[in-house]
């Protein structure tokens, strides 16, 4: 259960869409046998119980890993595709840690209405966003290495890519604040670390500058 919710958050607004009654549902699985319930408490954490109707016993083996056995791998199935639905419908992607990460997230939400995509299920820490009408991408955020950046250390950094002129490049490019573009084609894209080195406002403005040339 824990890497289904792994990196995601509630969304109380979304739990009562999905049958939730102050905060718990329930339903049944296995044609009926067994009466799931689920709750999650105001810090957002997820609990679950199987009970099985007919004794009224609560039922433990699907937690179990080492239990093998058709049925109890039927239950587990039923029970896991329960608490994914839930997790997909009723919670929001809460990968990156950083400020800054969330805030430009939250921008490309607010004003192009557009969402964070998780497209690599191997690279859960990176997404990116991208125009409806071509969906051509306009930034990515990306959990990177700082030595990928010409850093010594091998701390783990979350960076946003944006494009850019190509004739701008050169001059942005000073390795201290600004990048060659992380993974990107280093003539269009440069590379930001997240961490407050460059005030938000200003990532705002080349996120704006970054949609526009996506147009093309």
């Amino acid at each position: 259960m824990n890497d289904i919710f792994k990196n995601k958050k509630v969304n109380f607004k979304k739990l009562a869409k999905f049958d939730f009654v102050e905060n718990v549902y329930k339903t049944e699985i296995m044609n009926g046998d067994f009466i799931l319930t689920v709750k999650i408490d105001d810090k957002g954490d997820v609990s679950t119980e199987l009970v099985e109707k007919d004794s009224g016993e609560i039922y433990t083996l699907h937690l179990v890993e080492y239990v093998q056995g058709s049925f109890v791998g039927q239950i587990k199935e039923e029970y896991e595709k329960v608490l994914s639905t839930i997790a997909e419908k009723c919670f929001d992607n809460d990968v990156f840690k950083y400020e800054y990460s969330k805030l430009v997230i939250k921008y490309a939400k607010e004003k192009y209405g557009d969402d964070a995509e998780y497209l690599w299920e191997k690279f859960p820490d990176n997404a990116v966003c991208r125009r409806k009408d071509n969906k051509k991408w306009y930034f990515a955020i990306l959990t990177v290495g700082k030595d990928k950046l010409g850093f010594e250390s091998t701390e783990k950094v979350e960076v946003i890519d944006l494009r850019v002129r190509t004739e701008e490049i050169e001059k942005l490019i000073d390795n201290k604040k600004y990048f060659a573009g992380y993974h990107m084609n280093k003539k269009h894209w440069f590379t930001i670390i997240l961490d407050g080195s460059v005030p938000i406002e200003d990532i705002y403005k080349k996120i704006d500058i970054s949609y526009q040339l996506a147009l093309k």
